[in-house]
């Protein structure tokens, strides 16, 4: 080695350089994936300093997710122009994950925020309220729908919303006619849906109306809804106002931060006149 100028490293010494250890330079050695420039006749092993930039982009697409299989695969072909569609690639897959880290961080943000603001609400308390448009993202019609087309119907809507980046971390809600209301039939829901604080060009969205809305909670289980309806309806009645046209139920407290049924909360939005 003095017959140049040239700088060589010691497996440890470019070990060190890569922050890796000596073991994974042997086994990329032994895959044929990254071998040392040199090896003496006493078996020393010697790396040069532009094998870092190879070592570097090695470990810059397995962060990317590539298999060394698939790093080998290329390796094996190595061209300006492979390189170039490499590259590529790799770009396209880093703006799909940094678009779905963005969609999860706005989802995040939105369940802190929500559940903030439960944290001040008093379950037990009737509101008059005053809500302006909202869009909402709907499921398909689910009214009187048989069980095995419900289940069909929620897993189509989900996937929509995963697809298309419409799940905005609010909740899954239930959205009722009035007719189905009036006849006590309160889980009869017209539509799923899930509100877009920022709705994305390209959807149809339904809007709901700007007015006023007698706000409760039920806490507990389905089945018991009735008594919160009829304290509602009550109250209606004392405020002299009539049911709208749609009412909304969400959830507040669900299986994700409650143990039991009895102690989950939701919300019911009556739209009023």
């Amino acid at each position: 080695m003095n017959e140049t100028n040239v700088k060589f490293f010691t497996t440890g010494e470019f070990a060190k350089l890569c922050k890796v250890n000596k073991q994974t330079l042997l086994y990329y050695d032994q895959i044929g994936l990254l071998s040392p420039v040199l090896k003496s006749d006493k078996g020393y092993r010697y790396y040069s300093i532009r094998q870092l930039e190879l070592f570097n982009m090695i470990d810059l697409l397995k962060d990317l997710g590539m298999s060394l299989k698939e790093i080998q695969q290329y390796m094996q072909n190595k061209s300006p122009e492979a390189f170039l569609s490499l590259m590529y690639t790799q770009k396209e897959e880093i703006v799909k994950r940094r678009l779905k880290l963005e969609m999860n961080e706005n989802i995040i943000d939105a369940k802190i925020k929500l559940m903030e603001e439960a944290s001040y609400i008093d379950f037990h308390q009737i509101t008059l309220e005053h809500f302006p448009v909202a869009a909402l993202y709907l499921s398909k019609n689910i009214e009187n729908i048989a069980d095995d087309e419900f289940v069909e119907v929620v897993s189509d809507f989900i996937d929509e919303l995963y697809v298309s980046q419409l799940d905005t971390g609010y909740p899954i809600g239930g959205m009722t006619k009035r007719e189905q209301v009036i006849n006590g039939e309160y889980t009869n829901y017209s539509y799923l849906y899930m509100e877009q604080p920022n709705p994305k060009k390209g959807y149809q969205y339904f809007q709901t109306v700007k007015g006023t809305f007698l706000v409760g909670y039920h806490i507990g289980e389905e089945q018991t809804i009735q008594n919160t309806y009829n304290k509602l309806f009550s109250k209606m009645k004392q405020l002299n106002f009539t049911l709208g046209e749609y009412v909304f139920e969400e959830y507040i407290y669900d299986m994700v931060v409650k143990n039991r049924e009895e102690h989950y909360v939701t919300k019911i939005k009556i739209h009023v006149i």
